[in-house]
């Protein structure tokens, strides 16, 4: 079953080996060397305007991913764009484009439950996670715990080149505390309003 059937039948899709060992490597020093300039700032929680740094709410660092981009980064949004178009094409979910950022988990660092979708908004329609983690073991943390209505918890290693993608409206998640650096290329597909 492809992640559009996935999605459509059960609302998440969790991909292993969407991006290959070198692929990560790659793409993680692409978030490297945009670290290095700079361009990770703290994750802040809130409206633009009142948006405010939370630790104990969200603990990590993002940079949005925006042009000039690096090579790895572009072969990377092509790949999304054939998984939007698929989606689109057999879940009938009317994606329009990407918004993502790397994040970046330091030891310790954590996000409390909460949904992707901001409150009166309803634009995000599937949210995305891409782990570039190596060598990543269960004791190193950094979970996504799903909230599932009917089923209690589904808990997700975030494992180098797995991709994680659910329908945003109303799900619950979190990410348990890291033991280590943890870094993904989160997201969403969005849909015009």
């Amino acid at each position: 079953m492809n992640a559009s059937a996935e999605l459509k039948a059960w609302g998440i899709s969790i991909r292993d080996q969407f991006a290959s060992p070198a692929e990560v490597g790659r793409l993680k020093k692409c978030a490297n060397d945009r670290r290095s300039r700079g361009e990770f700032a703290a994750a802040r929680v809130g409206a633009r305007a009142s948006a405010q740094r939370r630790e104990e709410v969200r603990g990590d660092f993002t940079c949005w991913l925006r042009e000039p981009f690096h090579e790895a980064e572009s072969a990377l949004l092509v790949r999304l764009e054939d998984l939007r178009l698929e989606c689109n094409r057999e879940a009938y979910l009317g994606l329009f484009e990407p918004e993502l950022h790397y994040s970046l988990y330091p030891p310790g660092a954590a996000y409390a439950r909460h949904v992707d979708q901001a409150q009166g908004t309803t634009q995000r329609k599937v949210s995305l996670v891409l782990y570039l983690n190596e060598g990543w073991e269960p004791g190193d943390g950094g979970v996504l715990r799903m909230h599932e209505a009917n089923t209690g918890v589904l808990d997700i290693e975030p494992l180098g080149g797995r991709l994680v993608c659910f329908l945003t409206s109303g799900r619950e998640h979190e990410v348990l505390p890291a033991r280590r650096d943890r870094l993904s290329i989160s997201g969403w597909f969005r849909a015009r309003e």
